[in-house]
């Protein structure tokens, strides 16, 4: 399992200045075939400057949650360190 790419990113807007709501397809390679997610995801940036991030699958995903989650936060919490994520 590993995550490709999140494309078509988009961000809604939320009036909560430390808060961040984005859309996006995660395109993963599972079980050797790849498939694309729709997601939606936030980005919260807590006072101790810690990053909390949220996913939530808008399909059904044929595979563990867990690995998928963690690979998906880790891709995410990445292109936010580098400013990959659409302001």
């Amino acid at each position: 399992m590993r995550v490709i790419a999140i494309k078509n990113i988009a961000r809604k807007n939320v009036p909560i200045y430390y808060r961040m709501l984005y859309t996006g397809v995660a395109e993963m390679e599972l079980v050797n075939k790849t498939e694309e997610h729709v997601i939606e995801f936030s980005i919260e940036i807590k006072p101790t400057g810690d990053k909390e991030i949220v996913i939530s699958y808008k399909s059904d995903i044929q595979y563990p949650l867990l690995p998928v989650t963690k690979a998906l936060k880790a891709t995410i919490g990445a292109m936010h360190s580098d400013g990959e994520l659409p302001d």
